[in-house]
């Protein structure tokens, strides 16, 4: 497994030494050393975000049933446990493979394409993964911060997993009819932003650097997944290694 990725790890860990070397100023994050585009990235998105997503968002949230909203999310969830499967399987978890293709198999069937959570009555939990996850599994560092246009905060690692791997092979835009595709992709766009509102409004209304925020929980919360929840204690906060839980 190592050996299949070794040329992208080698990628990000030079991009990662030559973003470092662009970091200056003695307040400067090694972790962040494109923290100015970063920042006016991060801003562009914010404006984006309280014009165009949030109303959107708050409106499907207080005028469809919640019923209706359910079902939506329950088939989205579903169909990225079909993606969460391979990269289980690709991490070698043996049972988080078979739990998350049996809660496919019994979802999209009994639960009629995924409209109803039938798996999680069952006691089959859901086992989210992506293809970055994956690489930081098996030890590859995540590389700087980076802020996405409209997709928000990234890293190194997990942009190049996101629009090399786990976008192409996304269900939703392999979907032929482009109307389809483009309406399906936008309601699981506006039912994401939805499911994050109380979490915006509250860190809104706090007095903090938004920004340095929002980068520090992204690192924390990627750690957290690749670790499944029990990360070890970092030697040298600092520093984006990764060792693979194995």
């Amino acid at each position: 497994m190592k050996r299949w990725f070794a040329p992208l790890q080698m990628f990000v860990c030079v991009t990662s030494l030559l973003l470092a070397g662009c970091a200056t100023g003695p307040n400067a994050n090694p972790k962040d050393p494109l923290e100015p585009m970063n920042r006016s990235i991060s801003r562009f998105n914010d404006v984006l975000d309280d014009n165009v997503l949030k109303p959107v968002a708050t409106g499907y949230k207080n005028n469809v049933p919640d019923l209706v909203q359910t079902g939506v999310r329950n088939v989205f969830n579903n169909l990225s446990d079909i993606w969460s499967t391979v990269n289980n399987g690709l991490q070698l978890k043996g049972r988080d493979t078979v739990e998350s293709l049996a809660r496919v198999v019994v979802n999209t069937t009994v639960g009629i394409y995924g409209l109803f959570d039938v798996a999680s009555h069952l006691n089959l939990e859901r086992h989210p993964e992506d293809f970055g996850q994956t690489l930081g599994y098996w030890g590859m560092p995540s590389g700087p911060y980076v802020v996405l246009p409209l997709f928000g905060p990234s890293s190194v690692r997990d942009g190049v997993s996101t629009f090399g791997v786990d976008m192409p092979n996304d269900l939703v835009t392999q979907i032929d009819h482009t109307p389809t595709r483009y309406v399906t992709t936008g309601l699981r766009l506006v039912n994401r932003r939805a499911s994050l509102l109380g979490a915006s409004n509250m860190l809104e209304g706090a007095s903090i650097d938004k920004y340095a925020f929002t980068r520090d929980a992204y690192f924390q919360y990627r750690r957290s997944q690749i670790y499944d929840g029990n990360p070890p204690e970092e030697e040298d906060p600092d520093t984006s290694q990764v060792t693979p839980p194995r």
